[in-house]
């Protein structure tokens, strides 16, 4: 069972996410809060797997949220309203390993609590469409990625798994993790979500 905690300052988000969430047998939303401190608070008492947290609240600014969950070893999934370049890179960069934009359907945002929950990202196929857009379109240099590594990363910017990564490259999926790895070590990222955000922001393929 994943537990899950929803800070977001608007009551109805949190209900209805509420209520969206408790038809899925493998997800428990424990608890909810309006603000960074009060969520803090419930973190430290209900232990939530995952952390819903909206960007804009009343008593942080835009990312504050996200290093304070971070800071106390929260899997956090970003869910806004809003899908600039500079917050998708600054919430990925802060550590948010999911990004998914209100208004997403049910399905979505449970597939993203459990891809977090796994270890795994998530980007809304919005943000992702965005991120695959500056990747195939470079700004700058390229010389850091090989481009075998940049068609890899492209597939991960588009949401492929390993392995189906490697049966549309033809090749194996121990060879598209050595890539994923290398990219990885690369652009000094932690995760697939940061790799993409990463390499767009810097142009590099």
């Amino acid at each position: 069972m994943t537990r899950v905690l929803i800070v977001d300052d608007h009551p109805i988000v949190r209900e209805g996410v509420t209520t969206v969430l408790e038809h899925e047998r493998d997800i428990d939303v424990v608890g909810a809060a309006g603000t960074i401190d009060d969520g803090l608070r419930l973190a430290a008492k209900l232990h939530p797997d995952v952390v819903l947290l909206d960007l804009r609240l009343p008593d942080s600014s835009s990312f504050d949220g996200v290093a304070s969950f971070i800071h106390e070893g929260r899997s956090i999934v970003v869910f806004t309203a809003y899908d600039t370049d500079d917050d998708v890179f600054r919430a990925i960069r802060g550590g948010a390993r999911g990004y998914l934009l209100k208004g997403s359907p049910a399905a979505e945002i449970a597939q993203a609590i459990r891809q977090v929950h796994a270890g795994e990202s998530y980007l809304s196929p919005r943000i992702a469409a965005k991120l695959v857009k500056d990747v195939a379109e470079p700004r700058g240099r390229t010389g850091l990625l090989s481009p075998r590594e940049r068609g890899v990363l492209r597939l991960v910017a588009a949401g492929l798994s390993n392995r189906q990564i490697g049966e549309t490259l033809s090749i194996a999926e121990r060879t598209v993790k050595f890539h994923v790895t290398a990219i990885f070590n690369k652009l000094g990222a932690d995760n697939r979500a940061q790799a993409v955000a990463l390499a767009a922001e810097r142009g590099l393929v």
